[in-house]
């Protein structure tokens, strides 16, 4: 994700929240086939978590999980029109400790069956990223981030 403009860097300990009760938690993707997804994040990598079920999957991404739950029914449920196709204004990051990482990553995203967005390349504000879409749509943004290195658990410092 690129700093908020061009003239902002990220540093450590740069972001902070005044009031730490909004944690993300939980992110779910609305997709055609459930079970078709889970095996194409499976392939990526992820792991099911044993409260998975068939009309829902969860993936545990250390610290905020990953679910993927029917299009049409998680729109039902927020009562919205479950229509609508092109940029939905979200992107989710994958961040790599380095731009190697970050083509290994999309070529196996879409040796899965995602589909490459946008050739990784090095962008404006100093790092190195590239887009691919799973195979509902949603964009990932796979990301170097010189300015908020990895920790080994693989979260950002931020």
């Amino acid at each position: 994700m690129p700093p908020a403009g061009p003239e902002t860097q990220f540093r450590k300990g740069s972001l902070t929240m005044a009031d730490n009760s909004i944690h993300i938690t939980l992110v779910t993707l609305g997709v055609a086939d459930v079970q078709a997804s889970a095996s194409y994040y499976e392939a990526l990598g992820l792991k099911r978590a044993e409260a998975s079920q068939e009309a829902v999957v969860f993936f545990d991404m250390g610290g905020v999980a990953l679910s993927l739950f029917g299009r049409d029914p998680l729109a039902e449920d927020a009562g919205v029109p479950a229509g609508g196709v092109g940029f939905r204004a979200v992107t989710l990051a994958w961040n790599q400790a380095d731009e190697a990482s970050v083509d290994a990553a999309i070529d196996r995203a879409v040796a899965a069956g995602g589909t490459l967005v946008k050739a990784a390349e090095k962008v404006f504000w100093g790092g190195y990223s590239g887009y691919f879409a799973d195979p509902d749509g949603h964009l990932w943004e796979v990301v170097y981030n010189p300015y908020a290195p990895l920790r080994d658990d693989g979260s950002m410092e931020l």
